[in-house]
Formats: C-alpha cells, sequence, structure tokens
C-alpha cells in the first residue's frame, strides 16, 4: 500500500526544482550546472566495494598502472625536456591521461597510497611549469604545432578531475590557478582577430586541437570566469575542423561520422563530448541536438558487435556494416575509441535519462574494453620488430581487437620513446579511465532516487537528496548467471524512488519486490516510489539465452576513410561489398560476446553451422576452458559436431597464434 511500482519513460518525465533537493552539489563543481540540463547525474560521494571481475579489473588497472611512482615522474619529465617538438609527437598527453583514470579508480578504492602517489605527481607536474606558467611537452619555438594543443588539453583535464578527488583546498586552488595560466597562454594566441586554432596545425585539420573545447568549458564551470567561456564560444565557432562545421554537420542529422570531412574517431568524439559540456553551460538546444544526433548515428552506423568502433584502422569507416569485410587488413577496434565511446556513452546517459546508453557502455566494457587488459603480460611483437632496442615491458592495456579471427594487438597504438630508452602508447595511457568509470555508472541518481544501471556484486554507499544514507547490495554472478538480486538498506525508513533497468537484449524478464512479481519490460527501467524499509529486496532475473548474431546485408558504402598525409585530406571512397559480407555469424549472451580462441584446440577460423532451437537460439552447454574465462560453451552445431566458445573479452590474450581469435566465423551455408 505504500508503493508505486510502474515503468516510467525516462525521457519524459517532469523534474522538480534539483537545485535545491542536490544541495550537496555545489557551485563552482563541473556538476552543478548539469542539474538544469541533465536527466541522471553521477555520485560524487558513491562509496563502491565491487567483488568479483569489476574488482579485479580494478585492482589490475590500479596495481598496472597506477602505482609506479617511476612511470608518473616519467610522464611529468615530458614538461621539462619537452622533445615531442622534436618529432611531433604526443608524449605530453600521457599523464594527463593517466591521471584522469587514475583519479576515477581513487575515486572508488579510495586507497591512501594511491591519493599519495597522485598528489606527489601533481606537484611534480606544477613544478615542470616554464617561467611563464605554461606547462608543454614542445619548445617554446614549436608552440602549438604538431599535438602540442592535444596535450595541452590532457594537462587541463588531469588536473581538473584531481581536483575532483584531491583533499588539500591549498593544492585545489594551485591546481586551478595552473589551469588557468594553460588556459590563458591559448587565449592568448588564438580568437578572434588572432590566430585560427583549427588551423595552427594540418594533422586532421584541426579536428584534435578543436577538442581543447572540453577542458574550457569546465574551467568555467569551476571558475565562473565568463573568459573561459567566451573562449570556448569562439573554439565552438570553429566548427571543429578548418575544412567544415562538424557540428553543424550534426546538427542536421542527416551524416552519419563517416561521411563527415574529418573521420578519426577518438578525436570526433572528444569533440562532441566538449560540445555536450559548452550545451551545459549555456543552455543551447541547437548544442543539445547536434550531440544527440552525433551519438545515435555513431551508435547506429559505426558501433560494432564488441562496442567499439573502426574498421580502418582507427576512422569511422561504416563499422556495423564493416564487421565481416575480410578486406579490412589493418588494426582495427583502437583501445582510445572504446574508451572515449564508454566516455560519452555515459555523458549521453546523463543527459537523456535513456536505459539504452547504459546498454551501449555495458557492451564495451564487457567485450572490447575488458579484453583490452594486458593480463598475461605479453610485449607486442611490434615493439620487438620496430623498436629492437627499446626497454622492454608489457604495457597494462592492449590496442587493438580482431573481430574476424586474428592476432590481438598487432601494435602499440600512439607509441613514443622517451628519454630513457622506455616507450609507452596512446591505449595504455586511456585504459585506467575505462574500468574507472563503471561505479560512476553502475548507480546514478534520478530525480528523486537513484538508477541501478549496472549490474556488479557488491556494495554501494551513498546519501540521498533528503539526507538519508543508503546502502544497495547486490548479489549476483551476471553477466554469466542471470539473476540479480537487490538488498535495499536505508539507515531509516525513507520515501525516495529506485530505478533498475531492463536490458533491451532480454527477450524474457522476471522482477519482483519482496517476492512479489511486479510489470518489468525490456530496453526501460522500472521504478519503484515507495516507502523503503531494511532489507526490502529487489530480484531481477534476465533472459541469457545465447542469440545468433548475423551481420548487416550491404552493397555500396560510401565513406571518407582514406587519409592523404602529403597534402592532410581525408579522401571518399566507395567501397564494394565483398560476395561473402553476410556468410558469418557470431553469438551474444546477454551482454556477453562468444568467441574463439586457438588455445581452446580447435581452428577458429573454422566454419559454423550453428544448431539453434524452436525460438532461434543457439544450442548450447556448458564447457571448460584452458584460460582464465567468465564463461565457455560448447555449442552444438546441425551435424551434431559442437564448437567452443569463451567470452570475448578472455580470448587473443597472448597477442600472437598460439592465441588466434575472433567473434565471427565463417559459415558453412554460403548464399
Amino acid at each position: 500500500t505504500n508503493s508505486e511500482f510502474r515503468i516510467p519513460n525516462s525521457e519524459l518525465y517532469l523534474r522538480g526544482d534539483l537545485m535545491e533537493a542536490f544541495e550537496f552539489y555545489a557551485p563552482g563543481t563541473v556538476h552543478y550546472k548539469r542539474l538544469g540540463t541533465d536527466r541522471q547525474f553521477i555520485i560524487e560521494g558513491l562509496r563502491a566495494k565491487f567483488t568479483g571481475y569489476a574488482h579485479d579489473a580494478y585492482r589490475f588497472a590500479a596495481e598496472e598502472q597506477c602505482m609506479d611512482p617511476a612511470r608518473w615522474a616519467r610522464f611529468a619529465d615530458q614538461f621539462r625536456l619537452r622533445t615531442d617538438g622534436t618529432d611531433g609527437g604526443w608524449r605530453g598527453e600521457y599523464w594527463g591521461k593517466a591521471m584522469r583514470g587514475a583519479a576515477f579508480i581513487y575515486s572508488c578504492s579510495r586507497d591512501k597510497a594511491l591519493y599519495t602517489i597522485l598528489r606527489d605527481s601533481v606537484e611534480d607536474v606544477l613544478s615542470a611549469a616554464d617561467e611563464t606558467g605554461v606547462i608543454a611537452s614542445y619548445p617554446p619555438e614549436s608552440d602549438f604545432g604538431g599535438w602540442d594543443i592535444w596535450c595541452r588539453k590532457y594537462v587541463l583535464l588531469g588536473l581538473q578531475y584531481f581536483t575532483e578527488i584531491c583533499e588539500d583546498e591549498s593544492l585545489k586552488k594551485r591546481c586551478v590557478e595552473a589551469m588557468e595560466r594553460q588556459a590563458r597562454s591559448l587565449m592568448r594566441a588564438f580568437g578572434p582577430g588572432k590566430r585560427d586554432l583549427t588551423e595552427v596545425t594540418p594533422i586532421w585539420r584541426g579536428l584534435a586541437a578543436a577538442s581543447v573545447l572540453e577542458p574550457v568549458v569546465r574551467l568555467y564551470d569551476l571558475t565562473d570566469k565568463k573568459e573561459y567561456l567566451d573562449f570556448a564560444s569562439y573554439i565552438v565557432s570553429l566548427g571543429g575542423t578548418s575544412i567544415a562545421d562538424v557540428y553543424e554537420i550534426a546538427f542536421e542529422g542527416k551524416t552519419p561520422p563517416c561521411r563527415f570531412p574529418m573521420t578519426k574517431a577518438y578525436e570526433l568524439i572528444s569533440n562532441f563530448e566538449g560540445l555536450l559540456e559548452y550545451y551545459r553551460a549555456t543552455g543551447d538546444e541547437k548544442y543539445k541536438t547536434a550531440v544527440l544526433h552525433f551519438a545515435e548515428l555513431a551508435a547506429e552506423n559505426e558501433i560494432t558487435l564488441i562496442g567499439s568502433a573502426g574498421c580502418t584502422h582507427e576512422l569511422f569507416d561504416g563499422g556495423r556494416y564493416r564487421q565481416t569485410d575480410k578486406t579490412c587488413t589493418e588494426v582495427m577496434q583502437e583501445t582510445c575509441v572504446t574508451v572515449t565511446w564508454m566516455k560519452l556513452c555515459l555523458q549521453m546517459l546523463c543527459l537523456t535519462g535513456a536505459p539504452r546508453w547504459a546498454d551501449r557502455f555495458e557492451q564495451s566494457f564487457y567485450n572490447a574494453y575488458l579484453g583490452s587488459l594486458n593480463t598475461e603480460h605479453r610485449i607486442d611483437k611490434s615493439v620487438l620488430f620496430r623498436h629492437p632496442d627499446t626497454l622492454k615491458a608489457p604495457l597494462p592495456f592492449i590496442s587493438y581487437a580482431p573481430l574476424l579471427p586474428d592476432v590481438r594487438g598487432r601494435s602499440v597504438g600512439g607509441l613514443c620513446v622517451m628519454s630513457d630508452n622506455r616507450y609507452y602508447g596512446c591505449c595504455a595511457a586511456i585504459g585506467g579511465a575505462g574500468i574507472g568509470m563503471l561505479h560512476k555508472a553502475a548507480v546514478t541518481y534520478c530525480e528523486d532516487g537513484v538508477a541501478v544501471n549496472l549490474f556488479i556484486s557488491g556494495s554501494v554507499e551513498l546519501p540521498l537528496q533528503n539526507g538519508v544514507n543508503l546502502r544497495l547490495e547486490t548479489e549476483t554472478g551476471y553477466p554469466v548467471g542471470d539473476t540479480v538480486k537487490i538488498r535495499v538498506f536505508p539507515e531509516k525508513e525513507a520515501a525516495f524512488s529506485l530505478r533498475v533497468r531492463i536490458p533491451e537484449w532480454s527477450e524474457n524478464v522476471s522482477l519482483t519486490l519482496n517476492g512479489e512479481n511486479v510489470p518489468a519490460a525490456a530496453g526501460g527501467y522500472a521504478e519503484a516510489r515507495r516507502i523503503w524499509k531494511k532489507g526490502d529486496t529487489v530480484t531481477l532475473t534476465l533472459d541469457l539465452r545465447a542469440k545468433v548474431i548475423r551481420p548487416e546485408k550491404w552493397e555500396t558504402l560510401f565513406t571518407v576513410s582514406q587519409y592523404d598525409w602529403k597534402h592532410h585530406y581525408m579522401v571518399p571512397r566507395a567501397l564494394i561489398a565483398p560476395e561473402d559480407i553476410a556468410d558469418y555469424a557470431a553469438l551474444r549472451r546477454g551482454p556477453l560476446v562468444l568467441g574463439r580462441d586457438a588455445r581452446l584446440g580447435e581452428a577458429p577460423r573454422a566454419p559454423v553451422d550453428i544448431l539453434t532451437d524452436e525460438a532461434g537460439f543457439a544450442v548450447a552447454e556448458p564447457a571448460d576452458a584452458p584460460y582464465p574465462h567468465m564463461i565457455a560453451l560448447r555449442v552444438k552445431q546441425k551435424d551434431g559436431g559442437y564448437f567452443t566458445v569463451t567470452d570475448y573479452a578472455a580470448t587473443g590474450k597472448t597477442m600472437d597464434e598460439e592465441s588466434l581469435c575472433g567473434c565471427w566465423w565463417p559459415t558453412k551455408n554460403r548464399g
């Protein structure tokens, strides 16, 4: 009698005065202005204690990337040595990328040893500023050339995200002052009547440089100084590139990203995340529309089965359609693209409140992202051949992933050798942010309560809007097990809303509240508005049958996916589908894509002819695998034989022919 369980339309519900309800989001934070624009909100006060795969992934990223003071010192030294100017490098991005991810990880773990390392590294970087206060990896004579502005962007972002966890108000103030010096150095050089920021370097026609928009807007949010918003407006007026306004193209909503004039996936996504922050700061609905169009068009046309993009190297190229195009022989599915797409999905979840963005975040996390963890501590073979004299050490994250059976890795993305003869890469630097977003996406604030977006075993604690502290305990074997049990423990009886995401892939759903059936439908939220008591329990049972996936059929695909390095232009192409483009199959079980691996003793390129039941799901049974995995299945074929699969993320980890892997396989029945 004290509850109402319903299925809300999360994109249309009316909000109250959130500025008052979320009084703990104070002015001077990036979250405050979002109360006027967004539908869900990251809980900065969240305390998460995860178990199982999530705990292992957090620990892996922390230990392999964040806990080495020597590595942090090496990253900071790039701002003293300024060697990027000698070869047009991007070593200056490593520190900021890694700091952002480490700050995310610390916001979950609250590991004091980690905090000390991060604080010391921030002090190190602040001390690396030159006499003008600039922190840059290019020397003054090379100012703004090559990847200089891109690297400065990551200095800003690294400092900004550290301030969110900083426990020392004096240090936080010095970080903000340093950010202001970085921004003003750009503002002295660029703006109306000055140099054009998108024309300062021909690389990707200004796309990378223009992505500095994001930290510039965030700096405005932190300081409320209009000069930074004015500079952001100037950047937006440039349109993202020197040859076309990609924001206007997205606003029109007719052009998929693979036909933009510049299709570098990572940098495009970064630009639109900056445009989203600009919308939040200004309230201009035009820019919200542009971001929504871009994100939906990318999801519909570019994102592959594993939740990444780019079958032609690191470019948007109609990847949804080209997943089984065997003419794609370059590296593909870059980890930088994966993590940046996950970040945009989290932003879109907050902006719209639409659960499909949690579905998409989860798709990327369980497949492309977890597959990038270098849990075997292997050294990529390309380093041995191309940089034989460097000091060899495994990087924590793998840069590229195959779709058709091939070798995982194949190259180190964004590799630069540093002065001490050690190397690092862009994908290795960004990797920590992937797992670091998990707790931020798992549980969020909504209008009058919380939304459970991801199902992770363990517990979270948070303050509700009404001041009551809440603990949620989740007992689940998901994504392998089909049952999610959420126990609710408010410190005292309290009225609030609890939303539970129902994934759109789950054809059958069962939901109970304290043992009583309640309505639920795939592709939405089930919401309970009630007075909650200690021990109230919501139990969700999902449909985890293995579904056979077939590729999209196409004949001709127009893309802008060839780069002319001499003239720095993207060249349009008309791609013709190979005759066998549709003659492949894949398997997905819930959010998990299933993959084959040569270590299973079978040929990953061998054709399959999957037997399905009356409902069209694969006939499969539990199996064993000789390497760490979430799930292993024997899949029955129509001739009575079997082939073995595991979760795709577990495959290919030796990065050589020993673990040849893939998630799309040729079918026996052609045609």
